[in-house]
């Protein structure tokens, strides 16, 4: 049977080229059968990267077989895979989050997890020496996951093997970084033609803090004046978008690459308690400016207190 190999529900660029990445390293270099999918549609940027490296779209899924064989990548929660992902047959993971807990496997797997900023950056270590075999399509898949997931190096997550490998690829590619990124940051801050509630769910996980259900959501932008313009009917979407998910608040968080900042939309008392606690944040109005807030693994999920 051919294994699915798939990233998390709201797919950005890792959740999106990791899968690619590691179904052509199963195909090509293992000779197993692996095809990538996906969680959803995939962000703006993660986009860009499939029209810029003329990669086909991966599949998009909504649930999985029993018994199917699948590689989980770039998560391990089972919050955001498929509701039956229990059934299916788990081969592998490969991550770079903490662990969660809840997944039932068939038998032993393969399981990597390191402290990394990327999920390609694992694959591109787990691969060795066949990895100088990736075509330039997939070696700029890999390098625009690094980049992404460590916003150009600015995230705190980035460790200095993600910037190296970083650096191989796009000398292989013959590409600038900087300009590269540039354009990649580019399509992700158009976000014009998203509603509110899908700008809320783009790039957003679930987590609980002393019995209170979030939605922690983050915007990285270049052009934060966009989404911020919205703040008001964003904010009144929260409610919404809470209520058909089952949470009690979202948090929303537009990054602002460039000035290595993030602004929390503050609509009620529970989220000004948030960020007076988490950040330590004097919040007067419905913003709030949290300098150096980049990552959400980092420094927004586990400092979040009620």
């Amino acid at each position: 049977m051919t294994t699915l190999v798939f990233g998390h529900k709201s797919p950005d660029t890792d959740s999106t080229g990791s899968p690619i990445v590691w179904a052509w390293y199963m195909n090509e270099v293992k000779g197993e059968a692996a095809k990538p999918a996906l969680l959803g549609e995939p962000n703006t940027e993660a986009a860009f990267m499939l029209q810029h490296w003329g990669l086909d779209k991966p599949e998009i899924i909504g649930d999985v077989a029993e018994d199917a064989p699948v590689v989980i990548v770039d998560t391990n929660n089972p919050a955001e895979l498929p509701a039956s992902i229990n059934a299916a047959d788990i081969k592998a993971i490969i991550d770079h989050h903490k662990l969660v807990g809840g997944l039932e496997t068939k038998g032993p797997i393969d399981i990597t997890v390191r402290p990394l900023a990327c999920t390609a950056t694992i694959m591109y270590d787990l691969m060795g020496d066949d990895a100088a075999k990736m075509p330039e399509a997939i070696k700029g898949a890999a390098l625009t996951c690094i980049l992404s997931d460590t916003l150009e190096f600015r995230s705190p997550t980035t460790t200095e093997h993600d910037k190296e490998v970083a650096g191989k690829l796009a000398t292989d590619l013959g590409l600038d970084i900087t300009e590269f990124a540039a354009k990649m940051f580019a399509a992700k801050s158009d976000v014009s033609a998203f509603s509110d509630a899908e700008l809320i769910r783009m790039d957003s996980k679930e987590y609980e803090v002393d019995g209170t259900k979030f939605r922690v959501s983050v915007l990285e932008t270049t052009a934060p004046e966009i989404p911020l313009g919205r703040k008001d009917s964003l904010m009144e979407t929260f409610k919404t978008v809470a209520a058909e998910d089952g949470v009690d608040q979202v948090l929303l968080f537009v990054v602002d690459i460039l000035k290595e900042e993030a602004t929390l939309l503050v609509p009620n008392d529970l989220v000004k308690t948030v960020a007076e606690k988490s950040f330590g944040a004097s919040v007067s109005g419905d913003t709030v400016v949290l300098p150096g807030v980049m990552s959400r693994k980092k420094q927004i999920i586990p400092n979040l207190k009620v």
